[in-house]
């Protein structure tokens, strides 16, 4: 049996965060996820894919934060069990829960923090012809490994939000083509990242065709043209690509968090916002798997999230006891 004071499930960049204010506060954390490496969709599916809300970083790629802040969180010691999803969760007695596996492990804690992301998730597929024909390497991706894969390729990617503005802007100095395909005239991403985009295809380094949809898409072995549709006038028109990536975002699913008497609204768990607990004392959930009035699923409000939820824990888990940060210098350098 693994024994600690906060169980996180979930170990993208939110769940990492939390293990830096825990530790401030000389609380232990042990991270589960499913996936068999830490950084949660960072790592999975994009992980050179650049971020450019991060405060102090006007541009990082996703693995490098992930790769920060395991570095920041290091001296706190956290513990991992990867490769293994939570399947059941317990409340004994008045403060602790048990936590058990897919594969039998057992984890102990005094809190349980929920910072799954999305939960499991799988990108949501539009209705095109002959799309599952392309997949599985032949030209049709739902997500950006490796950028340089691409690479003087003809490229079209569909979508209007952060990410599809994203890598339109990143990919623009890689492919030797590249079209970007919205549905509509506006879009649903940052206002910077839509004037960049705009910026672009009036130079004439990218194709932006608005107010269009997928229609289907063309080739032999692989994929070779892609088939556009004109909202208004149904005119349609072939687009040569090499490689077509649609970015519509991802399908959330719960998985066995849902059978956990948490209140749960449109696959979201509904917090608190004084401190992001949930309607179970002593388990929290922070980052985009939980919902409240105007949230935002960004990093940085997971970040915000993780701060105040440990200073809650805290007190959850020593009624009555006000922590004080102490501060002493060894060789000067501060430590906690």
């Amino acid at each position: 049996m693994i024994s600690t004071d906060i169980a996180v499930i979930g170990a993208g960049p939110v769940g990492l965060f939390a293990i830096f204010e825990a530790g401030l506060l000389k609380m232990r954390c042990h991270l589960i996820d499913y996936l068999p490496q830490v950084g949660g969709q960072l790592s999975e599916i994009y992980p050179k894919k650049p971020i450019y809300d991060i405060p102090g970083y006007p541009s990082v790629l996703a693995q490098e934060l992930v790769d920060n802040l395991m570095e920041q969180a290091k001296p706190f010691h956290p513990t991992f069990t990867l490769g293994e999803r939570i399947e059941g969760l317990e409340k004994r007695g008045e403060a602790d829960f048990v936590l058990t596996t897919n594969m039998g492990t057992i984890i102990e804690a005094k809190v349980v923090v929920i910072a799954g992301g999305l939960g499991c998730f799988e990108p949501r597929k539009p209705a095109v012809e002959n799309l599952e024909n392309f997949e599985n390497g032949k030209g049709v991706n739902y997500m950006i490994l490796d950028p340089e894969k691409y690479r003087n390729q003809k490229m079209v990617i569909a979508g209007g939000g952060d990410s599809a503005l994203d890598w339109t802007i990143y990919l623009a100095e890689v492919c030797s083509e590249l079209t970007l395909i919205h549905r509509s005239e506006s879009f649903r991403g940052a206002p910077d990242s839509v004037a960049k985009v705009m910026a672009l295809a009036e130079s004439g380094k990218i194709n932006l065709v608005l107010n269009s949809n997928l229609h289907a898409v063309h080739g032999g072995d692989k994929l070779e043209k892609v088939e556009i549709v004109q909202n208004r006038s149904m005119e349609k028109s072939m687009v040569d690509a090499d490689h077509l990536i649609p970015l519509f975002g991802l399908s959330p699913k719960l998985g066995p968090i849902e059978d956990w008497n948490l209140n749960i609204s449109k696959s979201a768990i509904e917090v608190n916002t004084d401190d992001y607990s949930t309607n179970i004392p002593g388990i929290y959930a922070i980052g985009d798997i939980n919902t409240y009035p105007n949230k935002l699923k960004l990093i940085l409000c997971g970040f915000h999230e993780a701060a105040l939820m440990s200073h809650s824990a805290y007190s959850y888990m020593n009624p009555g006891i006000k922590y004080t940060m102490k501060y002493t210098t060894v060789n000067g350098v501060s430590e906690f």
